[in-house]
């Protein structure tokens, strides 16, 4: 029978350094500084994945994300930073994280949510550092769908995502 005192804890303490995620943040900034490339996304979770999302408007290639990849990779020291480092696009599937993507994908069609959990789809239009427009269809009781253009502010907005098809 144990009692109170008999058995002493222990602590094995690791020493870990948290990498920063604003470090990174601004060593891809200097890396795509003067190109097309910009900035998306930055993540870093507590076990060292490290995340990169870069684009630009004509899309970025497997050479630019190997580029960024790299650079990173220069100034982070693996002895005093355990890291898993992916660079890549945002994905299809991925909201919209900055307004160069709501520029990049003008023209195209989208889906919005809104604050409020409204859904609309519709063509990217008129996009400003304000907001944007989306051209869509409008049901019109005892009438066919009709044209109409929504704006919306950025901070009315809760997600856009670009609609892809496969037709």
């Amino acid at each position: 029978m144990d009692t109170w005192g008999t058995k002493v804890p222990y602590f094995i303490i690791i020493r870990q350094t948290m990498i920063d995620k604003l470090k990174i943040e601004n060593l891809v900034r200097e890396c795509i500084s003067g190109t097309e490339l910009f900035l998306v996304a930055v993540k870093v979770s507590s076990s060292g994945k490290i995340t990169i999302l870069a684009d630009r408007n004509k899309g970025i290639t497997i050479n630019e994300c190997g580029s960024i990849s790299r650079f990173v990779e220069m100034h982070l020291d693996r002895n005093e930073e355990d890291y898993e480092l992916m660079v890549s696009s945002p994905g299809l599937d991925m909201p919209f994280m900055v307004k160069k993507q709501y520029y990049k994908s003008e023209g195209k069609r989208v889906e919005v949510v809104s604050t409020e959990g409204e859904k609309f789809a519709g063509l990217l239009k008129n996009v400003t550092d304000g907001g944007f427009e989306i051209e869509t269809e409008v049901k019109v009781k005892g009438k066919t769908k009709e044209k109409k253009e929504l704006s919306f502010n950025y901070d009315q907005v809760k997600s856009t995502k670009e609609v892809v098809s496969f037709k």
